[in-house]
């Protein structure tokens, strides 16, 4: 996702630095004309806007606030864009930490696959000043097709979390009627093409059931990455007093499918253990 978004922002003619924990993986971002920092705080040094995209809170913490961190390098004033998934609890103290170092900060969690972030595609979910978020719209315009302004810092987060709920309940609920199919005698291409066009179809049904079915496991959205979601969805909701009880029985398919081997394969691949029963 972030070589996609590093990508567009050097189409749009933005001078970049660019940091990965394994430097050969920006390497086709050097050659584009990015400059390859050894660590977060050089990448950040010097630059008006700095954007994080990463798997996790502990590797948005070490990117921040660790050894030669981001928020070490970045300068008094500079803008902070945190466009992680990650928990609105970790997004709180980042905030915090952005405005005790003198920096600005939005939450811009995005929406789309690895498709949409290479095309620029993208729909960001923010929250945060929306001063600060006018004076980072060009660089989120390059990136996105779409910004959605939430309120606070942490609304994005929220949404963030809400949808990708919704959409791993989904993706589990459609493994589970799939392998289904398979066993009962139907016939599965007629079955699929007769549920994406019925009550329960979507764009996230057609476009998932078409990976299942073809056992087609290119990574779009990372398996392992939805249990982590599902996991900080339900912290979330239960802050609130809701308990996700279909996120719980969801993440428990995509634990078994990390289990499986299928972790870095494509979150399609959540039906490959009950096909396996």
């Amino acid at each position: 996702m972030g070589s996609g978004m590093a990508a567009n922002l050097l189409k749009a003619g933005f001078s970049l630095n660019v940091y990965n924990r394994t430097a050969a993986k920006a390497q086709a971002l050097v050659n584009a004309g990015a400059r390859l920092a050894a660590t977060p705080a050089e990448a950040a040094k010097g630059a008006s806007v700095v954007i994080s995209m990463l798997a996790d809170d502990a590797a948005s913490r070490e990117m921040w606030l660790g050894k030669n961190g981001a928020l070490d390098g970045a300068g008094k004033g500079a803008i902070l864009i945190e466009s992680s998934t990650v928990s609105p609890a970790w997004i709180a103290e980042l905030a915090t930490a952005a405005e005790q170092h003198g920096a600005k900060f939005i939450d811009a969690p995005v929406t789309g696959s690895r498709g949409q972030a290479e095309a620029g595609q993208l729909t960001f979910l923010v929250g945060g000043n929306e001063e600060t978020l006018r004076a980072a719209t060009p660089v989120l315009k390059a990136m996105g097709k779409e910004i959605v302004y939430l309120g606070p810092v942490g609304s994005g987060a929220k949404l963030k979390l809400i949808n990708n709920f919704l959409c791993g309940v989904q993706v589990a609920s459609l493994a589970e009627g799939l392998a289904w199919i398979e066993r009962s005698g139907l016939d599965p291409e007629k079955a699929l093409s007769f549920l994406k066009k019925a009550a329960p179809g979507s764009p996230l049904l057609g476009a998932i059931s078409a990976r299942m079915a073809g056992h087609n496991y290119a990574v779009n959205f990372v398996l392992r990455l939805m249990g982590k979601d599902l996991a900080y969805a339900e912290a979330e909701a239960a802050r609130c007093n809701v308990d996700l009880t279909t996120a719980k029985a969801s993440r428990g398919l995509f634990e078994a499918a990390v289990k499986s081997g299928f972790g870095e394969q494509d979150m399609a691949s959540v039906i490959e253990p009950l096909r396996n029963k």
